[in-house]
């Protein structure tokens, strides 16, 4: 058994309302074992009102949207995909064409970024540093080891010096999901 995450359209302005009554329906329902969390992400941003003075307000990261986490054996349980789509003001599945047809989950990474840029999910910290030793674990240079010449957190990222042909060096980039630290 395994969790994945759909997106599910509403009405622009519904979002919360929908997540309440998603909830709700998950209680009454008692879906509590195929629907696990629903969210609307939301972001506060700095803005300038027409008199100048800063404020701060809470947006919507997307608009007319809601995110579901369901249990997915081979594929998504009928009646719990049945009970969203049902429920008043969705439209219906991002990823699904319609006429029955069940939708595509958020790949994983890309529903990772999410969760850490909510701090729903705390970003995986492989405590690295320049200098280490890292293994590639992916890729076409997977089994190979580097000394890591920079660093970036923030994009996940890290860079190291390949030595090249008569003894030149050249500077690769990997994601940390590529590498391990030895």
């Amino acid at each position: 058994m395994s969790r994945r995450w759909y997106i599910v359209g509403t009405y622009s302005g519904y979002e919360n309302s929908v997540k309440q009554d998603l909830e709700r329906r998950m209680e009454t329902m008692n879906m509590k074992d195929k629907i696990y969390q629903v969210i609307v992400p939301e972001e506060t941003v700095e803005v300038t009102d027409k008199k100048g003075k800063k404020k701060e307000k809470v947006t919507k990261m997307f608009p007319g949207y809601v995110f579901v986490e369901m249990e997915v054996e081979k594929e998504m349980d009928e009646k719990a995909w049945f009970m969203i789509r049902n429920t008043p003001k969705v439209t219906g599945f991002l990823g699904s064409s319609g006429g029955g047809t069940k939708p595509v989950p958020v790949p994983v990474d890309e529903m990772n970024r999410i969760l850490i840029s909510l701090g729903v999910v705390e970003r995986p910290s492989l405590n690295l540093h320049v200098g280490d030793s890292i293994e590639v674990v992916e890729g076409p240079f997977a089994g190979r080891t580097f000394t890591i010449a920079s660093l970036k957190e923030e994009s996940e990222e890290v860079t190291v010096l390949v030595e090249m042909f008569g003894g030149r060096s050249a500077e690769m980039t990997f994601r940390f999901k590529e590498i391990k630290k030895i």
